[in-house]
């Protein structure tokens, strides 16, 4: 391992290795998760499903204890954006629901996120998380070696804005992953291509674009963790780790290593798995 360009964090291609294993412990427990949203479950219940699944892979939870943070996974529900914090919340037919989690084992960290719909949802909200879901692997299938971390951030942006009028939240950003949860670079959502740290085999970065059916502005709840829309529009929050090899983009959180996206959207699949 490395480090090159203001602090990143280079990795070898065991190490990357080491962070699939990682990644697919969460993305395992996401799959998990999803099979369990419901109407009538608890936020506070998918934790503990979350949590089972990480210890029982030999992982622990990112999230638990992460600058005071009480919970193993982040639970959002409809205009919460990122962060919420499980609880008695009871999931209701018609709720959407984004869940962040992370997972680190032998000291590599995963994350990444999905947005559930809990039973039916209107149109609209069904279109926002599909839009949501796409932007984000649009933004990976924007990297190349050599290319900048703006290329994913413009992918995401564009794709967004031709798909109508959304607010993609700004304040809120993907990261550079590895022995840390968080770690440089920052990952935006907007802006031009051709910008910020050069793309190069080892580093490990999380995209997340947070989406909502109205403006960009969030506000932060007393909790000091639950990351609102300001308008109390509904938000989708999709997410995934990824790296790079010689043949293309590894998702090293998807089960299938982002397979199937990479193939439907034209570009080379670069698992080793």
């Amino acid at each position: 391992m490395g480090f090159l360009d203001r602090g990143l964090e280079i990795k070898t291609p065991e190490q990357v290795g080491a962070m699939r294993r990682a990644g697919l412990v969460v993305g395992t427990t996401l799959e998990v998760l999803r099979a369990a949203v419901r109407p009538g479950i608890s936020t506070r219940e998918l934790d503990a499903v979350a949590e089972d699944s990480i210890r029982s892979a030999g992982a622990t939870p990112s999230f638990l204890g992460y600058h005071g943070f009480p919970a193993s996974i982040c639970v959002s529900v409809n205009d919460e954006v990122v962060h919420g914090i499980p609880g008695d919340r009871v999931l209701a037919d018609g709720d959407v629901v984004s869940i962040d989690c992370g997972a680190v084992l032998d000291g590599w960290h995963g994350d990444a996120a999905i947005t559930v719909a809990v039973g039916e949802v209107p149109a609209e909200v069904s279109e926002l998380m599909r839009v949501t879901e796409e932007a984000l692997w649009r933004g990976i299938a924007a990297a190349r070696l050599g290319g900048r971390v703006s290329d994913i951030s413009h992918a995401v942006e564009t794709f967004v804005r031709s798909a109508g009028t959304y607010g993609i939240v700004e304040d809120y950003v993907g990261h550079g992953i590895g022995t840390q949860m968080h770690l440089p670079p920052n990952v935006p959502n907007v802006g031009r291509p051709g910008r910020g740290p050069k793309l190069v085999r080892g580093l490990a970065l999380a995209v997340e674009p947070m989406i909502t059916l109205g403006t960009c502005e969030t506000d932060v709840l007393d909790d000091d963790w639950t990351v609102v829309s300001s308008d109390g529009s509904r938000a989708a929050h999709h997410e995934h780790t990824f790296t790079l090899t010689d043949r293309g983009a590894w998702v090293l959180t998807a089960i299938d290593g982002g397979e199937s996206w990479l193939t439907a959207l034209g570009v080379p699949f670069g698992g080793l798995d």
